[in-house]
């Protein structure tokens, strides 16, 4: 059965910067999922960004994101692939999320949010030795 992971859980509501919680995908047969960021609300005059960074103990996270979704702005979904066949160390996964907000309105930037990993088949290719091509 493939795994699915609930970055963050659909129908947050953030406020502030901030984590989700470690995930571990250890269990992840093909380790390819494709995440769908979810902006189920939000204000106007914002900007929210999302990342996806992984660990090999669920403590230490490294200095850059593993992948990190477009900006967004309003309402709707975003989608794009993780793929770790070739990051078999990583045990864990989170999500961090940084908001801005430039408007006068409010004084707090406002998204409701939710963002799941779907696994999937394995990319074509991403097991075969350097200058090989996939038979079609």
């Amino acid at each position: 059965m493939a795994m699915e992971l609930a970055l963050i859980p659909r129908g947050t509501r953030v406020e502030s910067n901030g984590d989700g919680e470690a995930l571990d995908i250890s269990g992840s047969t093909t380790r390819t999922f494709i995440c769908t960021l979810d902006v189920l609300d939000q204000i106007e005059q914002e900007s929210l960004d999302i990342s996806v960074w992984g660990s090999v103990d669920g403590q230490a996270w490294g200095t850059h994101p593993i992948i990190k979704l477009p900006q967004v702005f309003y309402r709707g979904e975003e989608r794009m692939i993780l793929d770790l066949t070739m990051r078999h160390e990583l045990k864990f996964v989170r999500a961090h999320w940084d908001l801005v907000r430039w408007g006068r309105v409010a004084p707090l930037p406002m998204f409701v949010i939710g963002l799941r990993a779907t696994e999937i088949p394995a990319m074509p290719g991403a097991h075969m030795p350097a200058g090989m091509v996939a038979s079609r």
